[in-house]
């Protein structure tokens, strides 16, 4: 069965789905996107990437093209026509299609909208999980904005690539002050030394994961100590544990940066446990 995509209020085969060549998101980066884990066909943490996707919108200025609950039966029926029970969920907005000038339009354009939905093998992710997964750290230099889900994601993408080329996983930022700000598709955590459960805070320069939101709050619920604040490099790598959050990765630990093992160098209890009640918590949830 072929993959359906909707583009601008059209479902159409994913290898018929086409933008507009002056479509600013393909030009000037001026779009916003937004990931749903699905579970058993179902939208994983819908509150949280809905309240983001608002808010992203909200700081570029752009409109959203359709409520909160017409987008959401666009979803679905995406979702349906894929016949994907397990998953990622995919949606693009950008400001709309308009002749190329880096200003906004002068008059106003209708957002352009993409959704795709991509199968997930959960057992693969599983058994990825069990062996943890290695990272390795770069400098960060992306703007100064990257609480904005935006499409913009140049560095990430280089970021991203430079891991692949190490055989790693994903990529750690860290920045001036040798801190760690978070990962090229996800968040970063640590269960320091004295056992508490850091994430660098969203006041700084980080995106605000959804998933991240919803583990604080499973482990606050588990009896954990949670702090949300930064960690450097050397304490990450004197840590107990690390582990990453995402859509895509859920809880996923982290047994070697740079090279160098976590922890016993291999997934520990606590990323373990945060990534089974995690899962639960987002099936239970789900919509």
């Amino acid at each position: 069965m072929s993959r359906i995509a909707y583009v601008n209020g059209r479902f159409v085969p994913k290898a018929d789905a086409m933008v507009h060549i002056e479509d600013r998101g393909y030009q000037l980066a001026d779009a916003v996107y937004e990931v749903w884990a699905l579970f058993d066909g179902k939208l994983a943490d819908p509150e949280g990437h809905f309240a983001r996707l608002e808010r992203s919108l909200a700081e570029l200025s752009i409109d959203m093209p359709m409520s909160r609950a017409a987008l959401t039966v666009v979803l679905k029926e995406a979702v349906r026509r894929n016949r994907i029970r397990e998953g990622l969920v995919y949606l693009q907005i950008s400001r709309g299609v308009a002749r190329r000038d880096h200003a906004f339009p002068t008059e106003p354009v209708a957002p352009a909208v993409v959704v795709t939905v991509s199968r997930v093998d959960r057992a693969a992710t599983e058994a990825r999980a069990a062996k943890g997964v290695a990272v390795v750290t770069t400098p960060e230099n992306r703007w100064g904005r990257c609480d904005i889900k935006t499409v913009g994601l140049l560095p990430n993408a280089l970021a991203k690539q430079k891991a692949r080329e190490a055989g790693a996983v994903e990529a750690w930022f860290v920045d001036e002050l040798g801190l760690v700000t978070e990962g090229a598709s996800s968040n970063a955590w640590i269960v320091d030394g004295d056992g508490v459960l850091r994430t660098r805070d969203t006041q700084a320069n980080i995106l605000r994961g959804v998933t991240r939101l919803t583990l604080l709050d499973v482990a606050r619920e588990a009896g954990l100590k949670v702090e949300e604040r930064p960690f450097t490099l050397e304490e990450a790598l004197a840590a107990k544990e690390a582990f990453i959050t995402g859509a895509g990765s859920l809880v996923l630990p982290v047994v070697a940066v740079d090279g160098k093992t976590i922890g016993g160098g291999s997934p520990g209890p606590v990323a373990m446990e945060l990534r089974r009640l995690y899962i639960e918590r987002a099936k239970a949830t789900a919509v």
